[in-house]
């Protein structure tokens, strides 16, 4: 029989030898729990990256880390610039017309969705929302957003003043084309959305319907979706 103190000794080793095992397999969950934006861009497929091929993407990360100029010259030989970088943030000045962000809206400790903006001035600003889980496929922006972009959340409420209301519906009519610039805050997890269509009327309309626009909408990530 073996002796009883090789027993105890092989027992404490395999013991030592499941706890290392389970903390290294702890530290891979997390790690690859802890999605940085960098990877995310650089693993971008390149059917979504029109402008920037995958070595355009890889150059732009290592450029900013190097405190250089990230310019690249993209798909249509034109210059696009990443403008900022951070653990969960990218802005890409695509072209002198389109800007693009990324940020990664963390649901849990070991899930993250991915929400891009793409946005093209001309010269009123209109943009575009995504989301994404962290393979790249598109998810129902309504499932993230308290609320979807419409002219009637850039309004004051006007429900119980019924003159008011009707000056209202009457400025509204040269309002035929709905835009609006979303952008993400930098360092934190909030999404600011402005109404736009203004800038597209004429300068008459417009001015006219300036006492009726409310501030732009501030809506911040909690509890896995963007609300007031």
């Amino acid at each position: 029989m073996m002796n009883t103190n090789i027993q105890v000794a092989i027992k404490r080793w395999m013991k030592r030898v499941s706890i290392i095992s389970v903390m290294a397999a702890s530290t891979t969950v997390a790690l690859h729990a802890q999605k940085l934006a960098k990877d995310v861009f650089v693993n971008m497929p390149d059917s979504m990256s029109l402008l920037l091929t995958s070595v355009n993407r890889a150059d732009c990360i290592d450029f900013i880390e190097s405190n250089m100029a990230a310019k690249v010259e993209n798909r249509f030989g034109r210059t696009s610039e990443m403008t900022a970088l951070t653990d969960d943030y990218i802005s890409m000045q695509m072209s002198s017309k389109s800007t693009w962000q990324m940020k990664l809206l963390s649901l849990n400790d070991s899930l993250q969705v991915i929400s891009t903006i793409s946005t093209v001035c001309a010269p009123a600003c209109d943009s575009d929302i995504r989301f994404y889980d962290l393979a790249w496929n598109e998810l129902p922006k309504e499932q993230f957003l308290s609320v979807v972009p419409s002219a009637s959340i850039f309004l004051k409420d006007y429900t119980n003043q019924p003159d008011s209301l009707a000056m209202l519906e009457k400025a509204l009519v040269p309002a035929d084309v709905f835009l609006y610039k979303a952008s993400y805050v930098k360092d934190q997890p909030t999404l600011t959305l402005e109404w736009t269509t203004p800038l597209y009327m004429e300068k008459e309309a417009a001015k006219a319907l300036e006492p009726f626009i409310a501030q732009p909408v501030t809506l911040k990530w909690a509890n896995g979706k963007l609300a007031y």
